[in-house]
């Protein structure tokens, strides 16, 4: 138990560094951005605004004082969960982030759950019929998906799906509550999550088709099927139960790579998450803004792969096991 203790304690320690570090390079991005937050609030006639003012600006926001200063407040307010007032929308940044989040949850969620399925469906089908022509065909098209680029995709989608047919909204998102309800919701959520379902599974299927070839090679499989069990029982029971394994850490680290995958998608589709929050905030060189999302993002980031690699040994006993007992 005293093992089991400290190896979580070492491990938080590790991601705590991790999260420190991110949340300082999140502070200096923003401030080697070229511009000023003036040049996106008052355009060319920033000539024309009183120095006095200009200053007054920079004060209202801490931009006045030296980095360090800036520094050592920007952590004394996120120790107190303040991210300060954005500066395009002249609100709290926890307002604007609160509008934007659940979106993002709600996009990101629908997609990782649709991908997960289809890789785990389509990987297992792959190695099954491995050389076949379904395993061929499943391997061109997953991955020549995920190799285009995502804004492209969701270009192609709204062309045909929402100006040619007609079939979906091109743009925007509506409420559950107070708007068109789940069906007009769901209309609106369908092309930017199969744009995130196109491009991202590639990956995670390529994982589950390789683990489980790899787990049907294992003894214990042949064993099985030796003893006359099925080709479908060996594949279900004894072989994708434990090439699974992988496919719950693999789901949770990408996620980082999942949200840069939606800043795009929610750009092209005006969707009103987090991710055209970013991209809003960086025109409008809206620092407060661009550092409250990132420091959310990154701290969900953060938090999802501490889960990942403390749930690991919970669902694989031999990576609990002791080096020694290994061994034997």
């Amino acid at each position: 138990m005293r093992r089991v203790g400290g190896r979580v304690a070492g491990r938080v320690a590790q991601y705590v560094l991790v999260l420190w570090a991110a949340l300082t390079l999140n502070f200096a991005l923003p401030r080697l951005a070229p511009g000023s937050p003036l040049q996106y609030l008052f355009g060319d006639e920033i000539n024309a605004v009183a120095p006095e003012r200009q200053v007054e600006i920079l004060r209202q926001f801490g931009l006045d004082q030296p980095v360090l200063a800036q520094y050592a407040r920007y952590w004394a307010d996120l120790a107190r969960f303040d991210l300060g007032t954005s500066v395009r929308f002249g609100q709290p940044v926890a307002e604007v982030l609160g509008e934007r989040i659940g979106w993002t949850l709600l996009l990101i969620g629908v997609a990782t759950v649709l991908s997960t399925l289809i890789a785990i469906t389509a990987g297992t089908v792959a190695a099954w019929k491995r050389g076949s022509a379904r395993d061929t065909g499943l391997m061109v098209g997953i991955l020549t998906a995920e190799s285009m680029p995502s804004f492209w995709v969701a270009l192609i989608l709204i062309s045909v799906f929402a100006a040619q047919l007609g079939w979906f909204p091109t743009f925007g998102a509506v409420s559950l509550v107070g708007g068109g309800g789940v069906a007009d919701t769901a209309s609106h959520l369908a092309l930017p999550v199969l744009t995130l379902v196109l491009t991202e599974t590639g990956s995670l299927f390529l994982l589950v088709r390789g683990s489980l070839l790899s787990t049907l090679g294992e003894d214990y499989t042949l064993m099985a099927e030796a003893k006359g069990a099925s080709q479908r029982r060996v594949v279900f029971r004894h072989g994708l139960r434990n090439a699974l394994l992988p496919v719950w850490t693999s789901v949770t680290l990408d996620l980082g790579r999942r949200v840069g995958g939606v800043v795009v998608v929610e750009t092209v589709f005006a969707y009103p998450g987090m991710g055209r929050a970013i991209y809003e905030s960086v025109l409008a060189r809206d620092y407060p803004l661009l550092q409250g999302a990132f420091v959310v993002l990154t701290a969900g980031i953060v938090a999802a792969n501490l889960l990942a690699d403390l749930t690991y040994p919970l669902l694989d006993p031999r990576v609990r096991r002791p080096r020694g007992a290994a061994m034997a």
